[in-house]
């Protein structure tokens, strides 16, 4: 398939009201041209801000171009199984890839992050809370497990997890049982993508530090086009 044969890539993200995390979304798009050249993107969203998903891919597949979703979400919760499972169901030429994690390269990401905030990976008394925005799907929980168990294996101190809303502990109720657990230093990496409401929410749970988002980093980008690739139909 050449660049301009190949479908499109629709990078569907969460939504935020954020205007830096609109931009940075909109960076990893393009971040993604540039490690793929002549590959076209174009956003979507699941939430808070348009398109939706179901436009876009109702409108590739009215106009017989083939397209592959690849979620700018972290986990496979609801808007993954549901939200975008349906508005592919129903477009001929359009998949659905997996969600950018659980990925070794975002738990590289992390440990950059926890350092850069001025935490010690190898300290036994610093304890890591891995904050991700939350989901009531198991499957979402799972896999943010998973990227703690992941991080955990460059990590002295202990490594858990807490969430921004639906599923449990909150970030909150992490931090302090870090803190019972015998650490003399809490933090919490933000295991989202972009500055926004759950972000925000993390400087008052009580950590000693809170990183920054994962964005931007190329290792996200090239996470990005592998999800594409790797749902590409058989040629």
């Amino acid at each position: 398939m050449t660049g301009a044969e190949a479908p499109v890539l629709v990078a569907c993200a969460h939504g935020t009201r954020n205007p830096t995390g609109r931009r940075l979304i909109a960076e990893l798009a393009l971040a993604a041209r540039r490690l793929r050249p002549g590959l076209i993107t174009t956003a979507a969203f699941v939430d808070v801000q348009p398109p939706t998903v179901v436009d876009v891919v109702a409108g590739f597949s009215a106009s017989g171009r083939a397209a592959v979703v690849v979620p700018l979400l972290l986990s496979g919760g609801y808007h993954v199984h549901v939200d975008i499972a349906q508005a592919v169901a129903g477009a001929p030429g359009t998949v659905a890839a997996r969600p950018l994690g659980p990925d070794p390269r975002l738990a590289a990401v992390l440990r950059d992050r926890l350092v850069a905030a001025g935490a010690d990976p190898r300290d036994p008394l610093t304890a890591v809370v891995l904050a991700a925005a939350g989901s009531s799907d198991p499957r979402s929980v799972a896999d943010v497990e998973d990227t703690a168990d992941l991080l955990q294996q460059d990590w002295a101190g202990p490594v858990t997890t807490g969430y921004g809303s639906a599923a449990r502990p909150p970030v909150p109720d992490a931090v302090a049982a870090a803190r019972t657990g015998g650490a003399e230093r809490v933090v919490v990496a933000s295991y989202l993508l972009a500055p926004g409401h759950f972000h925000d929410k993390l400087a008052g749970a009580g950590a000693d530090l809170v990183t920054a988002p994962l964005l931007p980093d190329d290792r996200i980008a090239a996470v990005l086009v592998d999800r594409y690739e790797a749902a590409l139909p058989a040629t």
